[in-house]
Parts: structure tokens; C-alpha cells; sequence
């Protein structure tokens, strides 16, 4: 194929990307869920799930194999904005003076999914060998796997609470910080089971670790104060300051992928040390040039991972593996989530509302997922059936949330009483219909 045919195909397949996925985009919305799920549906159906039944030749012209390098480069390109983003929305001041409700249905929504996660792997290890896994699996698949039963996704979430009114109430304040919490642990340890104890690219582990050491030091200290002068400097532009900090996020990406380690992690980190306003607020600006940015490029990002996912090949135990961790992914995020929340003297409706608010996995969920899978820590049937999971954990967020409204709809006014008796809570009260706090 000459360099022109490619370039036309690749046009081809960016218009085919694009369209579907924020066609499906909209049509999720209608049908009340968020955007990003029909975009995570398009991407799977995209790959090998939708364009190995069709002829062979479908797939080809779509996608020919000389613009696959193209569209991974673009499927990295918006990951890594939208992990900078991420770490740029991540409030670190949640880790200081929160509420007792928060910390505890955070350690809630973080630990018992990792128990129950890693006790699950170990017990039906033989279940996990048939669907690729080998028989000895190595403590950082295990680790690997009781993690993606804990994570929640912080962006999926926030779109949740804002498009079901929860914006500002009880139930949303504690699951969106409750979230964030769960993130910054959650992603230090993804940082630790994606990192291989073996020698990397050409250096040993020891010297991989002194290098990342000292990247977060040059990072937290130095390249922060330069950031802080730039974006506070008046005679900057918005575009230099943009350009600036989306070249920082890049570089940091760069620096961790030559460490051996994922390019997410450096973009987290450069969004996590990237400065805010002077008042503590957000940049506007910043915010709406990477949402803008992100929303556009991140269905690339699907259909790279969608590559690897084929619903058709799952026979009957991936089938059976899917619906049993699909379950229990749900119950061990919303019961102890729920009972942490009820024991921090919020009323049976908000516990509810936040348990099944912390079980929605979503992009989050895929991201992890999809390091762990270029780790080697998942096979490809295992990586098909947690892909899944995710994207059902999610999509039953919104009528659980039904659910919960419809059973404790009587229980409101009862509940206003219930939670202004938590010590530390007395700034997030409950009124009627979780009215704003």
C-alpha cells in the first residue's frame, strides 16, 4: 500500500471511529446512560466481537493493517491527556480532614473488594487456568486481578451524580471523594503489580526504581514551581500555557514508558503535580481545552482495546467466570460501601445510593485492564471477561440507582434525622429527596 492509500484509509477509519462512537454516544445518553458506555460498546463491537462475522474483506477496508500502528498512536495520544486530565481533577487535600464517613466507606470500597478479589483468584485458580492463565499464577496477577475488583471510575462517576441530580448531596459529596481516595490508592498499587521485579530495558530493577524515585521528586518539586510560574504569569497566553502543560504530560509519559512502565502513570503523576489556581479552584480553561480534547479522541482508545476483546470466542466457562464475577464485583462494592456508609450513621437510602454509585467502573476499569493486559497478567479470554464486567458493572449503575430510589422512597425523612448524628459529618446533611447539601 503506497503512503497516499494509507493516509486514505487512515482518514477512512478516523470518520468510520468517530462517528459511531459519538452516535452511540448520544443514543446511550437517551437511553439514560453516560455517554462513554455507548462509546465503550462501539469500540469492543469494532473489533474482532462484530468484524470477525462479517467478510474478511469488511475488516480489511475499515481497518487495514498498515494504519494500525496510526490508530494506537492515536489510542495513546488520548489516553495519556485523559490521564492528565484525571490527575489534574484528583483532589489530594480529600487525604486531609475528611469526614468519618468518607474514610470509611473508602477503606470499605478499596479493601474487602481486594480480599474478596485475591481470596477468589487463589480458590479457582484451576477456573482461571482454563481460561489462559497459567496454573502457578505469580503474586502480581493475583494482586493484579483483586484489584480490578476495586477500582471505581472517578470521571463515570462524576457524570452519574451530576446527570441523576446527586450533585452536592450527601450520597454524591461522599461517593466522589470516597472515589478519590480509592484512586490514589488504587493506582499505587496498579503501579506496583504493572511493574515487573524482573530487569527492564536495559537496567536492572533497582536502578528502574531510583530513576522513578527520582522522577517523582524532580516532578513534585521543581517542575511544579516552574508550572506554578508559568500558569500564574500574566504575560503568557492561554494556547503557550496549554501547549506547555499537554508537552509536560507527554514528557512524563515518556519517562515512565522508558522505565518499563505504562505511559498512564507518568500522565497521572503530571496531572496529580500540575498547580490550580492561586484560590485552589480549577482552570477553566485548562478543564474545557482537555475535555474538549479527551472527548474527541478517546473512542481511538476503545478501539485499540477492542482489538483485543472477541465476545465470540468465549465458550461456556468464560460465559459462566463473566456472570460470576459480574456479581460478585457488584456486592463486594456496594454491601460494604453501604454498611460503612450505614455505620458512619447515614440513613439506609444514602448508604445504598453511595454503595452502588462506588460500582461503577466504566473508562477507568478499561485503562487498568489494559495495562495489565500488555504486562502479560491477563490472558486474552480473562481480559474479554473483565472488559465486560466493567462495562455491565456500569451500565447497572443507573437502575440500581432506580432501584434504590423506589425501595427507600418513604425513608427520607427518617433518614434527614439519622445523619446529622455522625461526629464529622455535621457539613453534609441530609434533607428531603437529597436535596443539595
Amino acid at each position: 500500500m503506497s503512503p497516499d492509500e494509507t493516509i486514505t484509509h487512515l482518514m477512512g477509519a478516523i470518520a468510520v471511529i468517530l462517528a459511531a462512537a459519538h452516535g452511540a454516544g448520544m443514543l446511550a445518553r437517551k437511553l439514560g446512560q453516560p455517554s462513554i458506555i455507548g462509546q465503550l460498546i462501539v469500540g469492543i463491537a469494532l473489533g474482532p466481537s462484530l468484524l470477525s462475522q462479517l467478510p474478511s474483506s469488511v475488516g480489511n477496508t475499515l481497518f487495514p493493517a498498515e494504519i494500525a500502528p496510526m490508530l494506537t498512536a492515536l489510542g495513546q495520544l488520548s489516553l495519556v491527556l485523559f490521564l492528565y486530565f484525571v490527575g489534574y481533577e484528583l483532589d489530594l487535600g480529600l487525604l486531609h480532614g475528611r469526614s468519618r464517613s468518607t474514610l470509611s466507606v473508602a477503606m470499605a470500597g478499596f479493601l474487602v473488594p481486594m480480599v474478596v478479589g485475591a481470596g477468589a483468584a487463589m480458590l479457582f485458580r484451576g477456573t482461571l487456568h482454563e481460561l489462559g492463565l497459567p496454573e502457578d499464577m505469580s503474586a502480581r496477577s493475583v494482586v493484579f486481578l483483586a484489584v480490578s475488583l476495586s477500582i471505581t471510575a472517578v470521571p463515570v462517576l462524576i457524570v452519574v451524580v451530576r446527570e441523576n441530580g446527586l450533585a452536592g448531596t450527601v450520597p454524591g459529596v461522599v461517593a466522589v471523594s470516597s472515589a478519590g481516595l480509592i484512586d490514589v490508592v488504587g493506582w499505587s498499587v496498579l503501579l506496583g503489580t504493572v511493574m515487573d521485579d524482573s530487569d527492564g530495558p536495559g537496567m536492572s530493577l533497582s536502578v528502574r526504581l531510583v530513576l522513578l524515585a527520582v522522577l517523582v521528586v524532580v516532578m513534585v518539586w521543581p517542575a511544579r514551581l516552574l508550572l506554578r510560574l508559568l500558569m500564574r504569569s500574566p504575560g503568557v497566553s492561554s494556547a503557550a500555557r496549554l501547549s506547555v502543560l499537554v508537552g509536560f504530560a507527554f514528557a512524563a509519559a515518556w519517562a515512565t514508558s522508558a522505565l518499563g512502565l505504562h505511559v498512564i502513570f507518568g500522565a497521572l503523576l503530571a496531572g496529580v503535580v500540575t498547580p490550580r489556581e492561586p484560590d485552589g479552584t480549577l482552570s477553566p480553561d485548562l478543564v474545557r481545552s482537555l475535555d474538549g480534547i479527551g472527548s474527541l479522541l478517546l473512542p481511538f482508545f476503545f478501539v485499540i482495546s477492542g482489538r483485543s476483546v472477541s465476545v465470540g470466542s468465549l465458550d461456556g466457562t468464560a460465559i459462566a467466570v463473566l456472570m460470576a464475577v459480574t456479581v460478585l464485583a457488584v456486592f463486594v462494592k456496594v454491601v460494604p460501601s453501604a454498611l460503612a456508609a450505614r455505620m458512619s450513621k447515614l440513613d439506609n437510602r444514602t448508604s445504598m445510593t453511595i454503595g452502588v454509585l462506588l460500582s461503577t467502573r466504566g473508562l477507568t476499569e478499561l485503562i487498568a485492564l489494559n495495562a495489565g493486559y500488555e504486562a502479560g497478567l491477563l490472558s486474552g479470554p480473562l481480559y474479554t471477561v473483565l472488559v465486560l464486567m466493567a462495562i455491565t458493572t456500569t451500565l447497572l449503575t443507573q437502575p440500581l440507582l432506580v432501584l434504590v430510589q423506589r425501595v427507600w422512597k418513604k425513608d427520607d425523612t427518617a433518614g434527614s434525622q439519622d445523619a446529622g448524628g455522625a461526629p464529622g459529618d455535621a457539613e453534609m446533611t441530609v434533607g428531603a429527596g437529597h436535596k443539595p447539601a
